[in-house]
C-alpha cells in the first residue's frame, strides 16, 4: 500500500470552472494548500488568491479570508471572482449592508455574471428584502441565459420601463416560445402592470416546460393570490415549500397569502418564526409590523418598525410605517435620525421619499408647518416621478361614464342585474373618513367588515378589453351590448369573487375608494346595493391625500393640481349619478359625522336597512383588522381635530384652492 504521505500534493493544474468550484467545497484544506503552493511559486494568476480566499472562509475564518479578498484586490480590481468572496465574507463576519452594496456593483458592472446576481439574491433574501431577491434572481436567469435580449428586458424592469420591456420581450418569446426565462420576465411583466390573466398564462406554460423552474412557480402563486384564486396559490405554496423547505421568500409569500384571506395572526406566526433566529431581517421586521399594526397590536407594530430602523437605518418606509400609524410622536432624536438617513449617499429614490413623507408628519407634530409642508413636498415631488398618471385620461374618462350612465340608461334596464342587497359600498375620495364609516358598520352584528376590495375595478378593466394601458377602452360603450343574463351574471360574478372576505352576516362592506369612478357599473349589475359617498371639505380631504404615501395606487395623489382635478372630477361622477339614480347614493359628511355624531349613525344605519345598535355608537372597541391609514385612527373614540388640522398648511394650499374654488363658495357646493 501506499505511504499517504508519498502522494504527490493537491495541485490547481487543469481546475477549472464546476470542477474546481466542487473542489474547494469539499476539500477545502487541499485548495488552501495548492493555492499557497500557487503563490509560493510566484503565480501572477488571480486565481490562487481566489481559490485561497474561498477555501478559509470555508474553513470557518471568514475575517481571515475578508483581508485576503482586499488585499487581492487592491492587486486585481474588479475581479469578479475576488469581489464575490470579499462580499461573502463581509456576509459572513455580520457586515450584510456592505456586502450587498458590494454585490449591487459588481452586479452593474457585470450583468452577464450570473454568480453575482445569484449572490445578490442570496443577500438580499438574507436582508429580509424578499422583492429584492426576486428582482436579483430574474437578472440571474437572464445571465444564465446568455441572451443580451433578456437582459436588456430584466435592467428595464428593475429601471420600472415595463412599456420598453414588454416590446423587447414579446417578440424574443415569440421567437423562442421554449425559453422559460423569457416567458417568465414577459410574465412579470404582466403582473406588474395588473394584467393578470395574461400572467397566469404566460406562468402556467413556462411551468409546463419546466416544472422545477421554483422562481417561475413562485411567482405563479403571487399571481394567484393577486387574482384571488387562494385556494390554488396555497397549492403552489405548499409545493414550493416541499422542494424548497428553508426559503424565506416562500414562507413571506404565504404570509401575504394569509394576510389576504384575512388571517392576520397566522401572518403574523409566520414572520414570528423566520425572525426567531433572524431578527436583524429588516423587511421582514416591517412586514410583520404591518400585520400586527392591523390586527390593532401598536405596541408590537412599534416595537417591529424600531428593530427594522435598527437593522437598516436608512430603511426610510420602517421610519413612514411609524409616521403612518398616527399616534406615534417622534421626538428630536428621530428627527435627527431622519435627517442623517436622508444625507446618507447611494439610498433609493424609495427610502428618500419615505423619509421626507415621515420627516414631514414629524416636523408638523413638531409645529414646524412650513418646514413640514416642505417636506411633504419633496416626498410628493419624488414619488411623483415614479408612478404613471395622466389627469387629462381620467378627465376623458369620466366625461365618457358621465354622459354613458344617464336616466335613460337605467330606465331601460329596470330590474336587470343580481338583486341581492348584500354589498354595501364605500366611496368617495380616500381620507374622506371612509375607515370611519366602515368601521361603524363593522360594530354592527349583520354587517361584516372586509376591506378596499379590488373586484369592481377588476370587473371594468376586463370589461374594457385593453391590454395595454395606451389601448382604447370598450368600456362603458360595450354595456350598452349585454342582456338582461349578461347583466345579471357580472353581478353574481362580484358576489362570487368576494365571498371569500366575507363572514356570516348578511351584508358585507366593499372599502375601495376608487369604485367611485364605476357607480353606473355598481348600480347597474347590483341594483340593490347601497352606496355610500363619503365626503370631506376639499381642502381638509385634498391635503390629507398630499401627506399621504399610499402602498399602491392613488396616483393622483402626489400632486396638489392633479388633487384638485381628481376631486373635480370625482364631484362630476357623483352629480350625474345623482341625476340618473336621484336618491340611490347616501352622502355623508365627515365634518357634520364628527359633529352630531349619534343621529348621523342612526342615519347610516336606517339607509343600510338594518336597527340601530350601540356597538356601532362604541366602534372603537370593535376588534376587527384595519388595513387603512387610519387603522389607529378609528381604535379610538370620536375627536374634531381631523376637521381643522388642514388650516395649519392653507397657505401653501393655492393650486388646490385655485381648482376648488368653486366647491369652496359659501352656499358648500362640496357636500352636495
Amino acid at each position: 500500500m501506499t505511504d499517504p504521505r508519498s502522494r504527490p500534493a493537491p495541485s490547481l493544474a487543469g481546475r477549472r470552472g464546476r470542477e474546481l468550484a466542487i473542489w474547494v467545497e469539499r476539500e477545502p484544506d487541499a485548495a488552501l494548500t495548492a493555492a499557497r503552493e500557487a503563490r509560493a511559486k510566484g503565480s501572477v494568476d488571480p486565481l490562487p488568491l481566489h481559490v485561497e480566499t474561498e477555501a478559509t472562509r470555508r474553513l470557518g475564518r471568514p475575517a481571515d479570508a475578508l483581508n485576503l479578498a482586499r488585499k487581492a484586490l487592491r492587486q486585481f480590481p474588479g475581479h469578479p471572482g475576488l469581489t464575490l468572496e470579499a462580499a461573502r465574507s463581509e456576509a459572513a463576519t455580520g457586515q450584510l449592508d456592505a456586502a450587498i452594496a458590494r454585490m449591487e456593483a459588481l452586479a452593474r458592472a457585470r450583468p452577464d455574471f450570473p454568480p453575482a446576481w445569484r449572490t445578490l439574491a442570496e443577500l438580499r433574501e438574507r436582508a429580509g428584502d424578499a422583492e429584492g431577491a426576486l428582482e436579483a434572481a430574474k437578472h440571474q436567469a437572464a445571465s444564465a441565459a446568455q441572451s443580451p435580449e433578456l437582459l436588456e428586458a430584466a435592467r428595464l424592469i428593475q429601471d420600472g420601463k415595463l412599456g420598453r420591456a414588454e416590446a423587447l420581450l414579446r417578440p424574443y418569446v415569440k421567437a423562442h416560445p421554449t425559453d422559460v426565462s423569457g416567458i417568465r420576465l414577459l410574465a412579470d411583466v404582466a403582473l406588474r402592470l395588473g394584467v393578470f390573466e395574461d400572467s397566469r398564462k404566460l406562468l402556467e406554460r413556462a411551468l409546463e416546460l419546466a416544472p422545477d423552474f421554483h422562481m417561475a412557480r413562485h411567482d405563479y402563486a403571487n399571481c394567484l393570490i393577486k387574482l384571488q384564486r387562494f385556494d390554488e396559490a396555497e397549492t403552489q405554496l405548499d409545493r414550493l415549500e416541499r422542494a424548497e423547505p428553508n426559503r424565506p421568500s416562500h414562507a413571506i409569500l404565504k404570509a401575504l397569502l394569509r394576510v389576504r384571506t384575512g388571517h392576520h395572526q397566522e401572518a403574523c406566526e409566520i414572520y414570528a418564526r423566520i425572525l426567531k433566529d433572524n431578527p436583524d431581517q429588516a423587511r421582514i421586521q416591517l412586514s410583520y409590523g404591518h400585520a400586527l399594526k392591523t390586527i390593532g397590536q401598536r405596541e408590537d407594530a412599534v416595537a417591529a418598525y424600531r428593530a427594522a430602523i435598527t437593522a437598516e437605518p436608512t430603511l426610510g418606509e420602517a421610519y413612514w410605517s411609524l409616521a403612518n400609524l398616527k399616534t406615534v410622536k417622534f421626538d428630536a432624536r428621530d428627527i435627527a435620525r431622519m435627517k442623517e438617513a436622508l444625507g446618507t449617499d447611494g439610498i433609493s429614490v424609495s427610502d428618500r421619499y419615505h423619509l421626507q413623507f415621515a420627516l414631514g408628519k414629524a416636523l408638523e407634530d413638531s409645529q414646524a408647518f412650513e418646514d413640514a409642508f416642505s417636506a411633504y413636498e419633496t416626498g410628493n415631488a419624488l414619488r411623483r416621478k415614479t408612478v404613471l398618471y395622466d389627469a387629462d385620461r381620467t378627465s376623458a374618462e369620466t366625461d365618457l361614464v358621465t354622459a354613458f350612465f344617464s336616466r335613460d340608461f337605467f330606465e331601460a334596464r329596470q330590474g336587470w342585474g343580481d338583486p341581492a342587497p348584500d354589498p354595501i359600498f364605500i366611496l368617495g375620495l380616500p381620507r374622506s373618513g371612509s375607515t370611519l364609516l366602515e368601521q361603524i358598520l363593522a360594530s354592527h352584528p349583520q354587517i361584516d367588515g372586509t376591506f378596499e376590495l379590488p373586484d369592481i375595478i377588476s370587473i371594468a378593466r376586463r370589461l374594457s378589453g385593453k391590454k395595454r394601458r395606451t389601448d382604447a377602452s370598450s368600456y362603458p360603450d360595450m354595456l350598452a351590448e349585454l342582456d338582461p343574463d349578461a347583466v345579471r351574471a357580472l353581478g353574481a360574478e362580484y358576489l362570487e369573487r368576494t365571498r371569500v372576505h366575507r363572514g356570516d352576516a348578511p351584508y358585507f362592506i366593499d372599502k375601495m375608494p376608487n369604485n367611485c369612478m364605476h357607480v353606473g357599473l355598481i348600480r347597474l349589475i347590483l341594483p340593490n346595493a347601497k352606496i355610500i359617498d363619503a365626503r370631506r371639505h376639499p381642502l381638509a380631504c385634498g391635503f390629507s391625500n398630499f401627506k399621504q404615501l399610499f402602498a399602491r395606487g392613488q396616483n393622483f395623489s402626489y400632486d396638489l393640481t392633479e388633487i384638485g382635478r381628481y376631486y373635480s372630477d370625482y364631484l362630476k361622477v357623483m352629480r350625474a349619478f345623482d341625476e340618473a339614480q336621484p336618491g340611490a347614493a347616501l352622502r355623508v359628511i365627515y365634518e357634520d359625522m364628527v359633529a352630531d355624531f349619534e343621529p348621523q349613525v342612526r342615519r347610516l344605519l336606517d339607509y343600510v336597512g338594518v336597527e340601530f345598535h350601540p356597538d356601532c355608537v362604541n366602534f372603537h372597541s370593535t376588534d376587527r383588522a384595519v388595513r387603512t391609514a387610519s387603522s389607529e385612527q378609528v381604535r379610538q373614540p370620536i375627536y374634531q381635530s381631523g376637521t381643522t388640522q388642514w388650516l395649519n398648511f392653507e397657505p401653501f394650499l393655492s393650486p388646490l384652492k385655485t381648482l376648488l374654488e368653486a366647491e369652496l363658495g359659501e352656499d358648500r357646493n362640496w357636500d352636495r
